[in-house]
């Protein structure tokens, strides 16, 4: 009776094992795990016209994760608001750089690189908030709140991009990347409600705005690949300006120039990849729905 009873039991238990096996892929299938389905569902932002683009960052040349997909959205004729939260005057190892001389260097090579992509001052929005580097959280979290919710009432973007601060978990991200995730996602929020700081509307005639479609990048739970193929050879001129960041210039600032023998190397082993038929991308976490909620 007892060798019956377990007999019954590991039947039981196999039968279940073979249930799960064949229902776990049907529920990663519908759910869209990561892969092309949840795609299918969006639309291709590649074709956006004549829609405002806000990127939000903490630093000049975190905007690198997402300058191909901005370019093509300006080719097409859209808006790019761009928005850091800090200079960037902290972030070298070369012990004769001082952090004024550093945050216009920072400066100017951000402007450089958006430039080669097609982003310029002269034609879009460029802000920079002006925070130390290194220091996002330590200012008040209502100040920086305040700050971007104005922002995002006052020019209304059709979407938002920003640094991941994780969905089924949260991610751990280093000083000021912590700050600018959390901080941006808050502002928004706020943004839709009119009884969160309401002297933007009261006097200055800034009305609630909802926004409905979040481009997160820095992500590890990516769902969305944007195809900047055509623009990639862009991108690594662009990235190529950033000496004081990538590379040696780190350690020792040797621009402003960029490195033209590393930069060739760098637009010959791409060309490469593109002859084989592979596909460049930038990958993002989209969500596309309000989470003002």
């Amino acid at each position: 009776m007892k060798e019956d009873l377990i007999m019954k039991l590991k039947n039981m238990q196999l039968f279940l094992g073979c249930l799960l096996i064949l229902i776990l892929p049907l529920k990663c299938l519908a759910q869209g795990e990561g892969g092309p389905a949840d795609q299918k569902k969006a639309d291709d932002i590649t074709k956006w016209t004549n829609k405002t683009i806000m990127w939000v960052g903490p630093h000049e040349d975190d905007e690198t994760s997402c300058m191909g997909t901005l370019s093509i959205l300006k080719q097409n004729g859209n808006k790019i608001i761009m928005i850091w939260y800090t200079t960037g005057n902290k972030g070298s190892r070369d012990l004769e750089m001082t952090s004024e001389r550093l945050a216009q260097i920072r400066k100017t090579e951000s402007e450089k690189a958006l430039n080669e992509m097609g982003i310029s001052s002269s034609t879009d929005t460029f802000i920079c908030l002006g925070y130390d580097d290194g220091m996002l959280e330590y200012v008040p979290d209502l100040e920086l709140t305040e700050k971007v919710c104005k922002l995002i009432r006052k020019y209304r973007p059709d979407a938002v991009f920003s640094m991941d601060p994780g969905d089924t978990y949260t991610r751990w991200l280093k000083t000021d990347h912590r700050a600018s995730a959390f901080i941006t996602l808050d502002a928004a929020r706020a943004a839709a409600y009119h009884l969160y700081f309401p002297s933007h509307r009261i006097y200055e005639g800034l009305q609630p705005f909802t926004v409905t479609d979040y481009f997160f990048y820095s992500s590890r739970e990516t769902n969305f690949d944007v195809d900047i193929t055509k623009v990639s050879d862009k991108k690594i001129r662009a990235r190529s300006w950033y000496v004081s960041q990538f590379g040696p210039g780190n350690l020792k600032y040797i621009g402003p120039d960029p490195d033209q023998e590393n930069l060739n190397k760098q637009l010959k082993a791409n060309a490469e990849r593109i002859a084989k038929g592979e596909k460049i991308y930038e990958k993002f976490r989209r969500v596309s729905e309000s989470l003002s909620f």
